[in-house]
């Protein structure tokens, strides 16, 4: 295929994949599936292209799982995850492993398999899928507590899940130590991504770079950094990268807003490119035997192993029964389990070929099931809410040679923002509202100007009071103007204080 005619291709399968996304949701189905369905169009079954390099396949998988790990954590909010941080770890650990043990031992039985390989199969089928959960969770309106302890598992269970698979499918004996490595490799994955989020985010901030487009760029860079570090440091590479992410993403980055535009332009693209490769690469032919076990995987998955496992997990914890069935319910599975499988297949393990083509069908049945089915499970359980109006938007970009932060500040629909006069405001001496956007018109705003939803404003802040003056903007969209008699005064205003609301 010559050049011209390869990114003619690829082209055209990226911008069906873009449009896909609005079909899949005017459909309901997740969009995953039908990039799946155009990669088995275009593979041997239909246009034929052949493809069937299975480390290839595996490399770019895990390559495009770091983009959607990197995308994942730089869009979750902290603030949000924190109260979700014990249930969400114990999803990613406790529940990974009594996951493994239920499901092997249940498939030992009933399908007959080795030991060592239904734990196999119970390790590929025990981590849920970021990219399903990122694009599924977040359109349907549960607690924060349940939203974020799914987002800190679809992030950080990867790390222990690919570390179990790559012990089940070597030769090498299970020993005393095993327990030990994987300790040592989670715990220094963590720490060199948390070194490298909270180095990148400081050494960015002082950057002053030339080009707007510059900083997602070198963010982007420092989490891919986190997971070749993590790697060659024999440690899980997949951790730092969700750890260096999540700290970034939180950090007071320089033009933050296109950071986060451009990881999650990077998270898509990663989705499509995957999903498509996992469509070309597998066998249609294949897939007709693995129903039936497909079939009786998912029915131990959804009946025991998941269940089971988010009660381990939640016991420590004051999580109520209708949570924990929600919860069950959310294990969304996608790309993750066939790239695991993949990885068996290509370290040798007995049965790989037959297990990657049961995974396939079982993500097609679950996602089906599951992921149609997710926002009215929420409601039956009664765990839906409203989607809670968003935070104040503040992006920043520095101004060097002033030694001072241009703020950017757009004020979302439902924001206590709304309705303040701007001398209400009290920023902090040293920052000041320059300019008002509001629709077509710009205009320099005085003590009397009214803010309303869907303004921009400009705000210049000098470097030391840069984040007194975010937190006073964003204390007021959560409290309103009646704010300043609840939170810690930020300081006086050179025109006095304003009247009251």
């Amino acid at each position: 295929m010559s050049l011209e005619v390869l990114l003619g291709v690829v082209a055209a399968v990226l911008l069906i994949g873009v449009l896909a996304v609005r079909v899949s949701v005017r459909l309901g189905l997740p969009s995953l599936l039908l990039y799946l369905g155009i990669g088995i169009l275009l593979g041997e079954a239909v246009l034929g292209v052949q493809f069937s390099n299975a480390a290839l396949t595996e490399n770019l998988g895990l390559a495009a799982l770091v983009l959607i790990l990197v995308e994942g954590g730089l869009t979750t909010r902290w603030q949000a995850v924190r109260p979700s941080l014990g249930i969400g770890i114990g999803l990613s650990t406790i529940a990974v492993v009594v996951s493994i043990v239920v499901a092997g031992t249940a498939l030992h039985y009933v399908l007959g398999l080795d030991w060592r390989v239904a734990f196999l199969w119970g390790a590929v089928l025990s981590s849920t899928d970021a990219a399903a959960v990122f694009s599924v969770l977040r359109g349907v309106g549960v607690s924060p507590r349940l939203a974020g302890a799914l987002e800190l598992e679809s992030g950080m269970n990867d790390a222990p899940v690919v570390l179990a698979v790559l012990l089940l499918a070597s030769d090498d004996p299970l020993t005393w130590m095993t327990p030990l490595l994987v300790v040592y490799e989670l715990l220094a994955g963590a720490l060199i991504g948390l070194a490298l989020g909270f180095g990148g985010g400081w050494a960015l901030r002082r950057a002053a770079l030339p080009a707007t487009g510059l900083y997602p760029l070198a963010a982007l860079a420092v989490c891919v950094l986190a997971f070749s570090a993590g790697q060659l440091a024999h440690a899980s590479g997949l951790l730092a990268t969700y750890a260096c992410a999540l700290v970034l993403g939180n950090s007071r980055l320089p033009h933050r807003g296109g950071v986060l535009s451009f990881a999650e332009g990077t998270g898509w693209l990663a989705q499509i490119g995957l999903f498509v490769l996992l469509g070309l690469y597998v066998s249609p032919a294949r897939l007709v035997d693995a129903v039936i076990p497909a079939l009786i995987a998912a029915g131990v998955l959804l009946v025991l192993a998941r269940p089971i496992s988010v009660m381990a997990a939640a016991l420590p914890f004051t999580v109520p029964w209708r949570e924990q069935a929600f919860l069950s319910w959310s294990g969304l599975r996608g790309a993750v389990p066939i790239v695991l499988a993949l990885i068996s297949l290509v370290e040798g393990a007995p049965g790989a070929a037959n297990l990657v083509d049961v995974v396939f069908v079982l993500v097609v049945i679950l996602t089906l099931l599951q992921g149609t089915t997710l926002p009215w499970v929420a409601r039956r359980l009664g765990v839906a809410q409203p989607v809670e109006a968003r935070d104040v938007e503040v992006d920043a970009a520095p101004l060097d040679e002033l030694h001072a932060d241009l703020l950017q500040v757009r004020i979302p629909p439902g924001s206590r923002l709304r309705g303040v006069y701007l001398r209400e405001l009290r920023l902090p001496v040293g920052a000041t509202v320059s300019l008002v956007v509001r629709g077509e018109e710009a205009f320099t705003p005085n003590g009397q100007t009214r803010l309303r939803e869907h303004d921009q404003l400009l705000v210049v802040a000098t470097a030391e009071v840069r984040e007194r003056t975010e937190e006073r903007l964003r204390a007021v969209d959560r409290g309103g103007a009646l704010v300043r008699w609840r939170d810690t005064d930020p300081g006086p205003r050179p025109d006095g204080p304003g009247k009251p609301a």
